[in-house]
């Protein structure tokens, strides 16, 4: 699933799209995960700005609404000409006044979207729990110690829930707790202060090389242009089990949490 750094890139892959209008709709599936909104009635609204909260991509349009993208497991969008023929699993065309058109894909079909008033977006459910965002200034070393503070559950577990912070998904939670030395199991409540800053800071140094990096490409994602993410090349412990820590020569190990696979120098991360 594209985490942060994904979406972060396919966001400002789609910059061009800004200050273009939609002349033209066309939907070739009634919905996603869910019902798609009346995409139709589009036409004819300027996209004024595309930004990011958390894993979603949020349009921007002239008349004070926002059209809401999340982009599931394998949700792509791609820019090209109004003319290209739609691909395969292509569901949306949002056709612009620049001869070119905006195109979503998504072979599991598992992204969602969603129009509302602009007032209304950070008090809906899909806006309103979530945590600051990891790249911002409300996160840092006090805030994670009190939303820490007390709990048993393990600090991999606390990092990705998006009500502590936002877009820290498996792939960066094991790379940003191998860099600042925490093992995956350790009870969020039992780690201090500098080491919790630690990991505030390797979130931040991971999160902003990966979007340098164009992200991670796995299986599925691509940038906006349909080229890949090569941050998966930087990889220290994330999907290296049984080789060797690139830091000490110790034998990487995998274990499962929450039904999701970690990786851990068990010399390293304590």
């Amino acid at each position: 699933m594209p985490e942060l750094p994904e979406v972060e890139v396919v966001c400002r892959g789609l910059a061009p799209v800004v200050g273009r209008s939609i002349v033209g709709v066309s939907c070739h599936r009634a919905g996603l995960r869910y019902p798609l909104p009346d995409l139709a009635g589009l036409a004819g609204c300027r996209v004024t700005a595309i930004r990011r909260r958390a894993k979603y991509l949020l349009f921007e349009l002239d008349d004070g609404r926002v059209l809401i993208w999340h982009l599931g497991m394998t949700g792509q969008f791609h820019l090209l000409a109004t003319q290209a023929p739609a691909a395969l699993h292509e569901h949306v065309q949002l056709n612009l006044d620049d001869g070119r058109s905006l195109r979503y894909r998504d072979a599991r079909r598992f992204g969602y979207a969603g129009l509302m008033a602009a007032a209304d977006v950070m008090d809906h459910p899909w806006f309103a729990r979530l945590g600051p965002e990891p790249l911002g200034d409300d996160f840092d070393a006090a805030y994670l110690l009190a939303f820490c503070r007390g709990r048993k559950a393990p600090v991999k577990s606390v990092i990705m829930d998006a009500g502590c912070v936002v877009g820290v998904g498996n792939i960066y939670a094991a790379e940003s707790l191998f860099r600042a030395g925490i093992h995956p199991a350790r009870a969020a409540g039992r780690i201090s202060q500098q080491r919790l800053a630690a990991l505030v800071l390797a979130i931040r140094q991971v999160l902003a090389e990966a979007i340098n990096a164009g992200g991670s490409t796995i299986s599925d994602f691509v940038k906006a242009d349909g080229k890949p993410g090569y941050f998966a090349h930087s990889f220290q412990v994330y999907g290296r089990e049984g080789e060797p820590c690139l830091r000490c020569g110790t034998v990487i190990r995998r274990m499962v949490q929450s039904g999701r696979s970690s990786f851990y120098c068990p010399d390293c991360q304590h």
